[in-house]
């Protein structure tokens, strides 16, 4: 009896620890442009589908492809609109990267204003030759804003969920605040919420 009392424990022990949290203990690198539905939130895949979609489509554009010299274009705010915290910081570097890879836009790094102000007090301190100076008038103006919004809409019945995002990015005229190109790209997934037993 005690025998049975004893091999009835271990087996009970052995189903709670697989019922426990469980830790990753060996990882591997994976390839980045694998599909990563691992989960129903926003994923690194959809940004490479939104983002390649949007740039193929923005860098064919008159305004783009047409132009003397390549334009200078400054990116700015992405709104998130969804209830999920996303980073859209991380979208528009990557809009940016490959506008940038495209050779066909050249742009201005909002981001690093502080950094070249802080430059020029330096530089004009006296402690950089007057040959090699640089100072406040000689930047270039940008030509167009690259700013968007990014929205999502969940569907939830019985067991089946679908999660539709839409993400809207404006190529915007400084000169005269004239939207010149607006480009938008859906993408809709569905899960289906499975049994958990022991």
């Amino acid at each position: 009896m005690k025998l049975v009392q004893a091999v009835l424990y271990i087996l009970l022990m052995i189903g709670l620890s697989q019922c426990g949290p469980q830790a990753f203990t060996k990882g591997d690198y994976d390839d980045v442009n694998k599909q990563n539905l691992l989960n129903d939130t926003w994923s690194e895949s959809d940004m490479q589908i939104v983002v390649k979609d949007l740039v193929d489509k923005m860098i064919v554009h008159p305004s783009i492809s047409s132009a003397k010299r390549p334009p200078l274009v400054m990116v700015t705010n992405l709104q998130n609109k969804t209830s999920e915290h996303i980073d859209t910081q991380s979208i528009m570097d990557m809009v940016r990267v490959d506008l940038t890879n495209s050779g066909k836009i050249q742009f201005i790094d909002k981001e690093a204003r502080e950094d070249i102000k802080g430059e020029y007090d330096y530089q004009n301190s006296g402690m950089v030759s007057g040959e090699t100076k640089k100072g406040p008038g000689g930047q270039i103006g940008a030509d167009f804003i690259v700013n968007g919004r990014l929205d999502s809409i969940v569907q939830e019945v019985g067991k089946n969920k679908t999660i539709y995002y839409k993400i809207t990015l404006n190529l915007t005229n400084l000169k005269t605040s004239v939207i010149t190109w607006t480009g938008q790209k859906e993408i809709r997934k569905a899960f289906k919420k499975k049994t958990i037993g022991l």
